[in-house]
């Protein structure tokens, strides 16, 4: 008997599927492993699935995909089973300059993926993947701290400090995660002088949110989704991606700020205003009602009048009046959800509730750190 039957008669004699045998469902146990979605698969953490057959072709399908720029590109199904025809295309599009990102989570979730996988297997192979990829992320990084969310080669909008999606944020996330040597980027998986080109990295991305914090009147409040690299002003995306006050990254990005763990005067000054910022443009008395299935008759999004509704807080605020504000693809920003058009009302996410999470945190932050500047915020309902 074969490995793998003896590992799947034992799996079905554990579970008295023995007799299943016999009824031909001796593959019983590898289907079920297959039936585990691109999504699952990537955000596994089980120890144990590391050690298995399909973990470990899927992290060599991931190894295929990887650039030469050691980067990924987003919106794939990589552990997918491909045919032959459909895995030469992959190892042909392997010399591709232009779809290296971090958008979407991409390359971050590769990386973190790998790390595990190396942890598990001892495979040098992962290893060696994972720090081509952290010096494709370290190699993107702007002089002045900031990252584009494609590169080497990019164009259009795609050049801007990218905060959109979370995109530098993860990055961030990912080298703080990586120099605490916390599981799974503890052991050999870097080396010291590696972690120490991520700590300067790390210290000069900081720099760059707060250099590119909005001041108002002299004081700051957020941010927008991508900056100008070289003005560090807000600037435009996508048609319907204006410059603007941006609540759901930006509550990412004061995560971010309190997480350090000596902050100074600087940190300690955009952590104060941005929280104020949340808390005078926090929207009560409303909630966000989704109604039918997408690509459904009936499908749409609404937001309706309720007393009793937890704050939420729109995506974007324009920068002259701090309005909250949706937009079509024509780019023209109107007040009202149902004036832009069902495409856009339902494709995107308009609405958040992403800040309130700081509030809880910001207290004992301030309490800690700087109770004397404590900004008076509350959660509570005005109605």
């Amino acid at each position: 008997m074969h490995t793998k039957q003896l590992q799947t008669a034992t799996y079905m004699k554990q579970n008295k599927l023995l007799p299943a045998m016999a009824c031909g469902l001796i593959a019983i146990a590898p289907a079920m492993a297959q039936q585990k979605s691109y999504k699952e698969i990537m955000n596994e953490t089980s120890r144990d699935f590391f050690t298995t057959e399909e973990a470990r072709r899927a992290g060599d399908m991931l190894l295929e995909y990887q650039r030469v720029t050691g980067g990924w590109p987003k919106n794939m199904d990589m552990t997918r089973h491909h045919t032959d025809s459909e895995l030469a295309q992959v190892r042909k599009d392997k010399a591709r300059r232009d779809d290296s990102t971090t958008d979407n989570g991409a390359t971050n979730t590769q990386m973190r993926y790998l790390a595990h996988l190396y942890s598990a297997t001892d495979d040098t192979k992962y290893r060696d993947s994972f720090r081509k990829a952290v010096e494709y992320l370290l190699s993107g990084q702007y002089d002045n701290g900031g990252w584009p969310q494609f590169w080497p080669e990019k164009s259009g909008y795609r050049v801007h400090i990218t905060y959109n999606d979370n995109a530098m944020a993860n990055t961030l996330n990912l080298f703080d995660e990586i120099m605490a040597g916390r599981y799974p980027f503890s052991g050999d998986i870097t080396d010291s002088a590696l972690r120490e080109k991520l700590a300067v990295s790390y210290r000069k991305g900081i720099d760059c949110i707060l250099a590119t914090q909005i001041v108002i009147d002299g004081e700051p409040t957020v941010w927008c989704q991508q900056h100008d690299r070289t003005t560090l002003r807000p600037a435009k995306a996508r048609a319907y991606e204006l410059p603007s006050f941006c609540s759901s990254e930006s509550a990412v990005l004061v995560d971010i700020l309190m997480r350090q763990p000596n902050p100074d005067e600087r940190i300690k000054r955009a952590v104060h205003g941005a929280m104020k910022w949340f808390d005078e443009h926090k929207l009560t008395g409303v909630r966000l009602v989704r109604t039918g299935k997408k690509g459904k008759p009936g499908h749409d999004t609404r937001l309706v009048s309720d007393p009793n509704a937890h704050p939420i807080w729109a995506r974007f605020y324009d920068l002259e009046e701090g309005r909250p504000y949706v937009c079509d693809r024509d780019g023209v920003p109107k007040r009202r959800l149902e004036e832009i058009g069902h495409e856009r009302r339902n494709g995107y996410s308009w609405y958040n509730n992403r800040p309130a999470a700081l509030y809880a945190r910001y207290a004992k932050w301030a309490a800690r750190h700087d109770p004397e500047r404590k900004v008076a915020v509350s959660l509570d309902k005005k109605l």
